[in-house]
């Protein structure tokens, strides 16, 4: 093992590399929270690739297995890279996902010592089959969950049901793995790694690793000139990108959607072509764009250029945020608050990998919330991470849990400390709508079909294929609810650069069919939205307001789109037929008399704009308090609410169940309505602009809001006293 480590260049350890290596060893579950770039895979790698060798001697001949988990294919790609960088002897390590073929699949499940895979794969193929992955399990020494923190909210809770679930098939084999985890941002890890894998482990924070400086800088775009409009962050951060490419920096610019990553990227190539910047060989420097969507070999020919250094330019998704090593980088650029100061700190540490100083930038939108941080950048430096929201106990995720677990092996009542305190009631349930049948050995699965097909672990329910008429060429994919908003009949994609027009989404065949050809516009869907009170669990009366939480039932339709010329023009608004679509979750909401709002001189025929206005900046600030991003969650506004009686303001988690983002923000809700009332009041814009109270993701087109009576409405809802 020493030796495949220094023919690798890796001959001493630091502190925390040590540490960690130890715990690991001797069977300690452990979680290495260390800063981006410290070497925390060499702390799992080293006692993994150890437990395997030394097992050649046993007398199974298979020795030790492991398996590794990430949240994303590439991840798991680069660490095969790396072990076979490496050439220990004798060791057996490959993939196992969505891409694999079945025949390498087989292979892997015999032969590999090393499994790499994500949670996606354990809760639909490794568990369900867990008795062809006997062999396998039988061997289990380690378990690695890298990039823990991407674990959090409904994501987090549905991955914690299925490591329990893994820890509880492997208690069927006689053998009880270690758990090593890792992350660059989390709060509390201790915390965090024992919500995943439902039992305490130790965390090692002190980073023994030496670290080059880098330049962080907090950008607020400037005016257009001619317009007097600001100009966008993914504007601006394509001009800062050229720059850096121009002068030979390697830079990483992230974007927030995958159209700002697709018109980042051209715009920079744009701007560089229209400079004549040539590289050494005589050819324009390489900028590409990465996002979800891509097919699988475009996304692995993509990393080998970026860590060759063949791209010089990158624009990408938080795809590109996690730990892909990506050494050599000298710049990232973030296009738009990222939703935390954990993936801040993560996409900057792309950059100085290769211990060479470095340059980090956030470059504001034209949001509440960026508008906030430039003018107040304690907010950013002067604060910890965010803690690592997540409900294992949540009944909608452990629900198709327990019914899969049920099927794995038969459930009885020592299992339910292991699913927590809700485990019963929730199996209780099940038995008696029929899904479970109880025997007197245990609670069985009941049904024909099964059970693992009826939970996705990303909440994703169908995919839907982008494909080229005429040709049958499939351009990418995107997920069924986000089909409805980007390719609906007459949506412009974006994909690498090249603009598609869709001629038609047929939601029941999965296929959105598109024609190459850039018509000259843009499109935006509009929609409707609605809610009812499902169930009032809290409530908290302030002096102006009355604020609960409990759970909701959104309904939400896309009704149209409008066409925009690239100047913001409007030339048309078409009609759409799709169906409507229905989230029962949880919410946070506030009301306010009428009679205290026309105090304060919001009266009756004003409400509609002052309410809308403070509910999207609400929304935009929200993620200061919870970790969360704007498009992870909702809100809605009336004059009068059936349900209440009164003007209603709600915001609501984007997730079925809820996702604990609107029970933080119930806990905090005078700190959040006063950062909100502070960032509208501050805006220097005399009517609302994207930097206060208009929203890149209204369905009603901005229409109505009154910033300034959002003003008073917020600070009366503030009036002091409970």
């Amino acid at each position: 093992m020493y030796a495949a480590l220094a023919g690798a260049g890796l001959r001493t350890l630091w502190s925390h590399q040590r540490e960690g290596m130890d715990l690991a060893h001797s069977g300690h579950d452990v979680v290495v929270s260390t800063g981006t770039a410290s070497g925390k895979s060499l702390v799992y790698l080293v006692p993994t690739l150890s437990a395997v060798v030394e097992g050649f001697a046993s007398p199974t001949g298979r020795g030790a297995t492991a398996l590794y988990l990430s949240p994303t294919k590439a991840l798991a790609a680069d660490q095969l890279t790396r072990l076979t960088t490496l050439a220990v002897p004798g060791v057996r390590a490959a993939t196992y996902d969505g891409d694999t073929p079945t025949e390498e699949r087989r292979w892997a499940r015999d032969h590999a010592h090393l499994i790499l895979s994500n949670p996606d794969l354990v809760h639909h193929s490794m568990l369900p089959r867990h008795r062809q992955w006997s062999r396998f399990l039988r061997a289990l020494r380690f378990v690695v969950v890298d990039e823990c923190h991407v674990y959090r909210g409904v994501f987090g809770s549905h991955v914690s049901a299925v490591l329990r679930r893994l820890r509880r098939v492997c208690a069927r084999y006689g053998v009880d793995p270690t758990f090593v985890l890792a992350s660059a941002t989390v709060a509390d890890p201790a915390e965090h790694g024992e919500a995943l894998i439902g039992r305490p482990m130790t965390a090692v924070t002190t980073d023994g690793s030496p670290r080059a400086a880098m330049t962080a800088v907090l950008w607020e775009p400037k005016t257009d000139d001619e317009s007097g409009a600001r100009v966008s962050a993914t504007t601006e951060a394509a001009a800062l990108m050229a720059d850096l490419v121009e002068t030979g920096a390697q830079t990483v610019s992230f974007a927030r959607s995958r159209a700002g990553v697709e018109a980042l990227a051209t715009s920079t190539r744009r701007r560089l072509a229209g400079r004549q910047v040539l590289s050494p060989d005589g050819t324009p420097p390489p900028v590409a764009a990465y996002r979800g969507g891509y097919l699988p070999q475009e996304r692995r020919e993509l990393e080998r250029e970026v860590r060759s250094g063949q791209i010089r330019g990158l624009a990408a998704t938080n795809a590109l945020e996690l730990g892909v090593d990506v050494a050599g980088l000298d710049a990232v650029v973030v296009a738009g608050w990222p939703g935390r100061r954990a993936s801040l700190w993560q996409q900057w540490g792309r950059a100085g990998r290769a211990a060479r100083p470095a340059l980090g930038v956030f470059v504001a939108a034209d949001d509440p919330l960026d508008a906030y941080l430039i003018r107040h950048p304690r907010a950013v430096f002067g604060e910890p991470v965010e803690h690592t929201v997540m409900d294992p106990g949540n009944p909608r995720v452990l629900a198709p849990h327990l019914a899969a677990a049920a099927a794995e092996v038969p459930l009885t009542d020592p299992d339910f400390d292991l699913f927590g305190p809700h485990a019963r009631d929730v199996v209780d349930r099940l038995t008696r709508a029929g899904i479970l049948r109880r025997r007197p050995t245990g609670w069985y699965w009941a049904r024909e079909d099964r059970a693992t097909d009826h939970v996705s672990l990303r909440g994703v329910a169908a995919v839907v294929s982008i494909v080229e008429r005429g040709t049958g060429r499939v351009v990418g994919t995107i997920d069924e609810a986000s089909a409805h908003q980007q390719v609906h009949t007459g949506a412009v994609h974006v994909h690498q650069g090249d603009s598609y027009v869709v001629t038609e989404l047929d939601l029941d065949a999965g296929v959105a069919t598109v024609v190459r050809g850039d018509p000259g516009w843009s499109t935006t869907a509009q929609a409707r939205s609605e809610f009812r009170i499902v169930r009032r669990d809290r409530t908290i009366r302030y002096a102006g307001a009355e604020v609960s939480y409990g759970a909701v039932r959104v309904t939400g339709q896309v009704t149209s789109f409008v066409r925009r010329l690239p100047s913001g023009e409007v030339i048309g608004q078409h009609g759409l037929d799709l169906p409507e679509r229905a989230l029962e979750t949880m919410a946070v909401w506030w009301t306010q008399s009428e009679e205290s709002l026309a105090a304060v001189g919001v009266v009756a025929e004003h409400i509609p704009g002052a309410a809308h206005a403070a509910e999207h900046a609400a929304i935009g600030m929200l993620p200061l308090m919870a970790t969360c991003d704007r498009w992870d969650i909702g809100g809605v506004s009336t004059d009068l609410h059936p349900d209440t009686g009164a003007p209603t303001i709600m915001i609501y988690d984007g997730y079925p169940g809820g996702a604990g983002f609107s029970e933080q923000a119930f806990g905090q809700w005078r700190a959040w309505l006063t950062a909100t009332a502070t960032r509208v009041q501050e805006c220097a814009c005399e009517r609302g602009c994207p930097s206060c109270v208009q929203s890149p993701k209204c369905g009603n087109g901005n229409e109505p809001l009154d910033k300034v009576r959002a003003c008073a409405l917020l600070r009366s809802a503030l009036a002091d006293g409970v």
